[in-house]
């Protein structure tokens, strides 16, 4: 089979490591990188053999030799930059948060559709292998009746500076950086929620420092969620069934350990030996839905990114997380 053929739209930290772990995927190459200025994306591209440097974006999704887009630009971005590619029939692999808002993400899976397009958000974690165990634990039905789920994920990342966790105008914030992580696996477990009730506490800037959150569930289950930039917290997840709990170590996004502990006490072990990072599976599956024909992935459809953006909606507006491009 040809080799997929990847166009990087933006170069920040997290498009360095996506390019990175692709040179585990067989049958994948990064042949060009577009930035807004020229030196940017000829930097980017001096490590990545026979790879086009372009001053802009424009000329980056009009290359015939790319056959995906993946977006990493900032969060305020991905749905310009993600309609740029689709216009220019181009299948897009857009980071999360896949966008700013669900209206924002439907207009984005509209475009999709229009042109006939592959389009996937790059929530990596729903691709990897360990959650694919995960789904097949599930649907086993071992856990029994599900009644809870804890998710959470914080890092010591406010008092770095970081532009976009710490700039409005970046959509900063924990909660579209980090929260969507266990917020997405909510869903995941649990799907969309009857109910949320979120408390945050915010920065002097204006975006949320830390954000807690129930989801209330019409079968009586909860999911309790946290999340924070201040400090590092164990970033685990436990889902808890009337018959057993999976536990997910930390990090539980990343491939991890994981264990199924039955309620008398038989614990069956999942070890982790996954070699990598992880990034490079979202790009197979990415590969495996453009070379089928198809326009979403049944590991993260386009049905499933806007419930998740509608919940991080409605935690915004309970919490008062607005930026200054919205008004």
């Amino acid at each position: 089979m040809n080799e997929f053929r990847w166009g990087i739209l933006g170069t920040g930290g997290i498009a360095s490591a996506f390019v990175k772990d692709l040179e585990m995927a067989e049958g994948h190459s990064v042949v060009a990188v577009g930035s807004r200025s020229q030196q940017k994306a000829s930097e980017f591209a001096s490590s990545i053999p026979g790879a086009t440097a372009y001053g802009s974006y424009e000329d980056l999704v009009c290359d015939n030799d790319v056959d995906a887009i993946y977006v990493s630009t900032p969060h305020p971005f991905h749905k310009e930059h993600t309609l740029l590619a689709l216009h220019a029939s181009k299948p897009v692999l857009c980071e999360k948060p896949f966008a700013i808002s669900a209206s924002e993400s439907e207009e984005m899976i509209d475009a999709a559709l229009i042109n006939k397009v592959a389009l996937l958000e790059a929530m990596w974690t729903r691709y990897l292998p360990h959650i694919a165990q995960v789904r097949k634990i599930l649907s086993s039905g071992v856990l029994g009746k599900i009644y809870s789920v804890e998710a959470d994920h914080g890092q010591r990342l406010a008092d770095r500076n970081i532009p976009r966790l710490v700039d409005p105008e970046l959509a900063g914030g924990a909660l579209l950086d980090l929260g969507i992580y266990p917020i997405s696996f909510a869903h995941l477990i649990l799907g969309a929620p009857t109910k949320i009730t979120s408390r945050a506490v915010m920065t002097d800037r204006g975006v949320d420092a830390q954000t807690s959150a129930i989801f209330d569930y019409a079968d009586g289950a909860q999911a309790v969620i946290t999340t924070n930039m201040i400090t590092r917290t164990p970033c685990r997840a436990l889902v808890s069934g009337l018959l057993a709990r999976l536990e997910i170590e930390s990090v539980f996004y990343n491939p991890t350990s994981m264990r199924v502990i039955t309620s008398d006490g038989e614990i069956t072990e999942y070890p982790h030996s996954y070699q990598g990072h992880g990034l490079r599976e979202q790009a197979i599956e990415m590969a495996r839905v453009v070379r089928s024909g198809q326009l979403e992935s049944p590991l993260m459809p386009w049905s499933e990114t806007v419930a998740v953006m509608q919940s991080l909606d409605e935690i915004r507006r309970q919490i008062g997380l607005s930026y200054p491009f919205e008004n």
